[in-house]
């Protein structure tokens, strides 16, 4: 009578076929119903990682209904068609949440039904309810029952209607969490481990066999969302195999299910079975540096596919298959994890010195490849300590300054960026002598892509207060301008703007900037990019301009007539930070145009008058100019 569930042939959250109790006899019926409840009392003993309170307080109803259960039974007596109904429709509604239960406290299956929180409290409010509908037909003034049996099945009819079954705050905040960390790899940021412990802390999973075995769920589960019509979970489910393949290799140092084998061993033995074929480029057949996946689930490198596009190619090199849209990005599902896991492996195996004695190669190739390496090891946090320690900055440095081919530099210049995301490695980079020039040298020279490395690792460099004052003397701001005058990528400008924006927040890189005569080349790209982050950075710089000019600059915005109609566009149309700022700078300029009518300045127009004028926009000002990463 009682369906078994069998977690190897049906999916997580789903109910498989269960029929109503036919043609049974009362008493059997009961008996089922009672140990039903009591089998679903059981999971109140289980660890509850997700859904704590609406699953104790589902429990809580079903203790109550066994003992009424129990009480029926016992007195044997004649029931109603009604009553017999009733209990039939329970022991439909019962068997469907014994799955429910077993379903989200199954091993494994913590992460994904963390996910689904909200489809999973909306099943136990469905199911809920529905005990409340089937107790409404049973018929309680006709069978013999103590007035406390009776008084607690009209508690629970009560209860099952009221309670809200709403999502668990604290599961709303860790799925949150899981949401921004897959975010986090979605943009190429390798996530804080700590913000993975606290994730995985929550979850109850302490060791690698546990996030195996949720690796494992997460498998199967996508293996029925492939054969599904919709493949609606597709992409979330990938993401979340990749997140807990990364987390298996990072956080844990050894398999405790092999307890005999030892944590270099256990490296060893994952390199061993990665085919590193996985990681050649299918196009350019080279080991990747930047990977992406495209929608059909095949990884290329950034730079192949991007020429693959730009040749008129609307499909997938490997399969075919016409692809909806050109747009896209880095997508963490398995096969990046799987490079993610080689790359960690790598560098608990002491890859990291190896590679760094191949940079002072005469052998163009193999500094090459050396630096590509290091390049994507860089990008986690374990890797970066290693690098430093072992004096890889100034063996990067040598290559940036003299690497044998540009694809080098263009990678020393990247390895950089991802160094200067620790605070004190940005330091270090800075005090060395000549590595800013080297730099602005690429910048220079280089192609676009050593352009874009370089002016990113500047960006970064210039998170610590005293490369201010580095790039300064160093000459960067004229550079810049006049990259924004000859560039044709528009994504070198819109790079280039951001670094810019970032120095006019001192008031030593504004006047810098003016002496560049940077103002009437940032107000024509503001009118002419199409570009989005292109507009938040142009009007993040003029109003630092603003700010910091000593009223020099809001005589000359004023005078300018097609500056307002980006700026009321960016009003609507902008993101939430442009358009404030792009709010304040219109403000600016209102304030000086009507002091300026009033005739309250003198022609020549009082820098003492402007400089009042800004000092009330900047109690507007409630935060510094945006930092965003890039590369």
């Amino acid at each position: 009578m009682v369906s078994k569930p069998d977690m190897s042939t049906r999916r997580i959250l789903t109910f498989p076929a269960i029929r109503h109790c036919e043609a049974v006899s009362t008493a059997t019926l009961l008996d089922s119903l009672l140990l039903l409840a009591s089998n679903i009392f059981e999971y109140k003993s289980k660890p509850l990682f997700t859904n704590y309170r609406n699953a104790q307080q589902s429990l809580r109803l079903i203790g109550v209904l066994s003992i009424f259960f129990e009480e029926i039974r016992e007195n044997r007596s004649d029931f109603s068609d009604s009553s017999v109904l009733s209990f039939s429709e329970l022991h439909f509604i019962l068997q469907k949440l014994r799955f429910l239960l077993e379903d989200f406290t199954c091993d494994g299956a913590r992460l994904w039904t963390l996910m689904k929180c909200d489809f999973v409290a909306s099943l136990f409010r469905v199911l809920i309810r529905a005990i409340a509908t089937a107790l409404d037909v049973l018929p309680l003034r006709s069978i013999e029952v103590s007035l406390e049996a009776r008084e607690s099945v009209q508690l629970v009819m009560k209860q099952a209607r009221e309670l809200q079954f709403e999502v668990d705050p604290a599961d709303r905040f860790v799925s949150n969490d899981v949401i921004s960390i897959l975010s986090q790899f979605g943009d190429g940021i390798v996530p804080d481990s700590s913000d993975l412990r606290r994730v995985l802390y929550q979850l109850g999973i302490k060791s690698w066999s546990e996030c195996n075995r949720e690796i494992k769920l997460l498998e199967s589960e996508m293996g029925f969302e492939y054969l599904s019509e919709e493949k609606r979970d597709l992409g979330l489910l990938s993401s979340l195999i990749g997140l807990m393949s990364y987390c298996r290799v990072v956080l844990f140092e050894f398999i405790d299910t092999l307890p005999t084998q030892q944590p270099n061993d256990s490296s060893s033995e994952v390199i061993r079975h990665l085919n590193t074929y996985d990681f050649q480029c299918p196009i350019s057949l080279e080991l990747m540096t930047d990977p992406v996946i495209v929608q059909t689930g095949h990884t290329y490198d950034r730079s192949s596919i991007l020429k693959w596009f730009k040749a008129g190619n609307p499909t997938c090199p490997k399969t075919g298959e016409r692809l909806k849209k050109h747009r896209f990005g880095p997508k963490f599902g398995s096969e990046a994890a799987d490079f993610a896991i080689l790359l960690s492996c790598l560098a608990e195996s002491g890859a990291i010195p190896r590679l760094l004695n191949l940079l002072p190669s005469t052998n163009p190739l193999a500094q090459e490849n050396a630096l590509a390496g290091l390049l994507n090891l860089s990008k986690h946090s374990k890797s970066k300590t290693i690098i430093v320690e072992n004096g890889g900055v100034e063996l990067i440095l040598g290559v940036l300054k003299e690497g044998l081919r540009m694809e080098a530099q263009q990678h020393a210049a990247g390895t950089l960026f991802y160094l200067a995301s620790v605070e004190e490695y940005r330091v270090l980079i800075g005090e060395i002598p000549g590595a800013i020039q080297a730099l602005m040298d690429l910048i220079r020279n280089g192609s676009d892509r050593c352009k874009k490395n370089a002016l990113v690792a500047i960006f970064g460099l210039l998170m610590y207060s005293d490369n201010h004052w580095r790039v300064l003397s160093a000459g960067l701001v004229p550079l810049l301008v006049n990259l924004l005058t000859s560039l044709e990528s528009e994504e070198l400008i819109v790079d280039s703007l951001a670094v810019l924006a970032t120095i006019a927040e001192k008031q030593d890189g504004t006047m810098a900037i003016l002496r560049a005569k940077a103002l009437p080349v940032v107000v024509e790209i503001l009118n002419s990019t199409t570009s989005r982050a292109g507009k938040d950075y142009c009007v993040s710089l003029l109003l630092a301009l603003c700010l910091n000019g000593e009223g020099d600059v809001v005589p000359v915005l004023v005078k300018n007539p097609s500056l307002m109609a980006p700026l009321y566009a960016l009003l609507t149309e902008g993101t939430s930070r442009s358009s404030k700022k792009a709010g304040l700078l219109i403000r600016l300029l209102h304030e000086f145009h009507e002091r300026s009518s009033s005739n309250l300045m003198s022609p020549d127009f009082s820098p003492r008058t402007i400089c009042s004028c800004v000092v009330m926009c900047k109690l507007f000002h409630s935060s510094v100019l945006s930092k965003h990463p890039f590369l």
